[in-house]
């Protein structure tokens, strides 16, 4: 089997203009199949081969993870503890064109909620939003703190969210007194003899590594994260498939057994802690996939038949990495289907019903508010407006969670989504409000129903076909309406 894989990479790299790709393949334990096709270096002309490390964005979350259920099972911390931290939570008021009065909106309930577990963190059910950034060529780190607000009660809903794993590994620091590579290389990938395994900006194990490339083939500097324990992997295809296969010798098999169930994600994928879980008819598969700037990882692990499968790539471009993994395993799964490992599926697009209207909220940001209006319009329309910036309109939908989603090319007037986020997804659903207000004479209280449109205002880069990869970054946002 795979006696193609040579002439099927090949293509698959010519046709999605990848540099290169490395596949490995374990079976019970050992290692059966390493090879490694096109370009470490374009520019230097260094050849990618089964030694060359790559980095490995998302699958560094199962190595978290597991460094996670080690510390647990080492008496050090409790997978259902709660982990501290400074969350905010939103909606405490409207302030834009809304009158002087505090309205008590999302903040009034999240008042109440519980800072999230360990558990809840590591199943991106912590309450906290979609968050992603970077530092290219020296430039300033947004610093992750800022954007630890809790959006929904941890553990009532699905979000998958790099801030929850910055705050898993700066919890295993502070009671491992370790750095966060320091304690995965110690008690992780040396006792598995996994020495090619590392955490940090720049690779730094026994090999070569691979550079990272735009979907254009420019060449991307060194770049930092600020949230490691989610991104900052490297490794060889080899040593990951042997990681997949070795990593239930170092843990109580309580412990394993809880790393591999969760709640759903959609109708094939459910998420446990740091893997991906095929649900229904079909092969039993544990996942991660990786990608972003410049990197586009995948490891699998099929227990049943003592298998494991990575494939990785240095390109952002994810098409030839998901080509490969199609290939591999429909050789070697039987009824394997490509859904078993995508968690991410995109809504159903649904008609936006809204009427018309004219809505003026804020957006909570770091430090303060920004106001933000919006107009509904006839033929699912809407006009948005920002500060500093003209109006502009652009079609919208909705889907089964929010009752309007659309992308507008504006851009955030702040610092943050100034350094790489020029346009925006805003996503928005109606609440109905009860507010009650103290009459005084008599302690009198008035209830008054008021429209809202609650949820988020995502900044964002749509790739890096031009310029590098930029910064997501998730903000609460209310609007009351003004006028129908």
């Amino acid at each position: 089997m795979l006696d193609d894989l040579a002439d099927f990479c090949t293509g698959a790299l010519a046709e999605h203009d990848c540099p290169s790709v490395s596949v490995a393949v374990a079976e019970r334990g050992e290692l059966v199949l390493a090879q490694a096709y096109g370009w470490a270096d374009l520019a230097g002309r260094r050849p990618a081969t089964p030694q060359t490390a790559y980095s490995l964005n998302s699958i560094t979350k199962s190595l978290t993870a597991i460094g996670t259920c080690l510390a647990a099972d080492a008496g050090l911390l409790d997978l259902d503890a709660p982990v501290p931290g400074p969350y905010a939570r939103p909606g405490a008021k409207v302030g834009a064109k809304v009158g002087a009065e505090v309205r008590a909106g999302a903040g009034a309930e999240a008042a109440d909620w519980p800072e999230p577990t360990v558990r809840q963190l590591l199943q991106h059910r912590g309450g906290l939003g979609g968050y992603y950034n970077f530092e290219h060529e020296g430039g300033p780190l947004i610093d992750p703190a800022r954007y630890l607000t809790l959006l929904r009660e941890p553990g009532s809903g699905f979000e998958y969210s790099n801030l929850g794993y910055q705050q898993v590994g700066r919890l295993l620091e502070s009671v491992t007194g370790l750095p966060l590579p320091d304690y995965l290389r110690q008690r992780l990938f040396w006792p598995l003899g996994l020495i090619d395994l590392r955490l940090g900006v720049d690779y730094t194990g026994p090999g070569p590594r691979a550079e990272r490339y735009t979907v254009d083939r420019r060449a991307y500097p060194l770049y930092r994260s600020g949230t490691p324990g989610a991104s900052a992997g490297w490794g060889t295809a080899s040593s990951l498939v042997l990681l997949a296969q070795r990593y239930a010798e170092l843990l109580k098999p309580e412990t394993l057994a809880a790393m591999h169930v969760g709640p759903p994600v959609n109708e094939h994928v459910a998420y446990g802690l740091g893997w991906n879980l095929s649900r229904g008819a079909g092969p039993v598969i544990h996942s991660h996939g990786g990608g972003g700037a410049g990197v586009a990882s995948m490891l699998l692990a099929m227990p049943g038949l003592g298998l494991s499968v990575s494939v990785l790539c240095n390109s952002t471009d994810k098409s030839a990495r998901d080509k490969i993994i199609n290939h591999v395993m429909g050789e070697l799964v039987p009824g394997y289907r490509p859904e078993l490992i995508a968690p991410m599926t995109p809504e159903p697009v649904l008609r936006m019903a809204l009427p018309e209207g004219h809505w003026s909220g804020t957006v909570t940001v770091p430090g303060g508010e920004v106001p933000l209006e919006l107009r509904i319009l006839a033929d699912e329309r809407i006009e948005v407006e920002l500060p500093g910036a003209q109006r502009v309109t652009v079609s919208a939908a909705a889907s089964p969670s929010w009752a309007l989603r659309a992308a507008v090319p504006l851009q955030l007037p702040t610092d943050d989504a100034k350094l790489n986020s020029p346009a925006i997804v805003l996503e928005l659903r109606r609440a109905e409000q009860g507010r009650q207000q103290d009459q005084q004479q008599g302690r009198r209280l008035e209830q008054r129903q008021e429209q809202r449109l609650v949820g988020v205002l995502r900044v964002y880069k749509a790739g890096d076909g031009e310029g590098w990869f930029g910064n997501y970054l998730t903000h609460p946002c209310e609007l009351l309406l003004q006028s129908s």
